[in-house]
């Protein structure tokens, strides 16, 4: 797969959803199962971050970005965040306002190794999620899409 370059959206369609099988163009948007509802809710993004952050936790290019962090904290407001963007309930905005993802992580040294790093771990874990095809191809679009525009540092 392609990564999208960070000025290209990630299709809409993919994230809004499927109904029984087919493609959800041209559908009301009532009918049309969220990505959280497709995953199986709240579990299935608490687990997502639980194997991201045990591979971030081992290796030697990220592990020092979250040194004396909370990581419990962390992986709520992850696991949060993605469970509201892929259409979920709005918890994470209710408590932490706007995601505001490039101010959060302007404090982080993040080149194109953290990047690389951090889009390989979150791509092991999307893959032992267990999803279709379509459906794990719109979690990489997305944070492929994500991990380029948070890259703050020029290498």
């Amino acid at each position: 797969m392609t990564s999208p370059t960070p000025d290209q959206p990630v299709p809409r369609l993919a994230v809004r959803g499927v109904i029984r099988g087919e493609q959800a163009g041209g559908l009301d948007p009532a009918q049309v199962a969220s990505m959280y509802e497709r995953v199986g809710g709240q579990a299935w993004f608490d687990a997502l971050v639980e194997r991201f952050y045990g591979a971030v936790e081992a290796d030697p290019v990220l592990a020092p970005l979250y040194a004396g962090r909370d990581l419990v904290a962390a992986r709520q407001h992850l696991a949060g965040f993605l469970a509201q963007y892929w259409g979920g309930p709005t918890t994470y905005s209710q408590e932490r306002g706007h995601p505001r993802l490039r101010m959060r992580h302007v404090p982080f040294a993040i080149g194109v190794p953290e990047r690389d790093a951090w889009y390989r771990h979150m791509s092991a874990a999307v893959a032992a999620g267990g999803l279709s095809v379509e459906d794990e191809g719109a979690f990489l679009a997305y944070f492929a899409m994500a991990a380029d525009s948070l890259v703050n540092v020029a290498d």
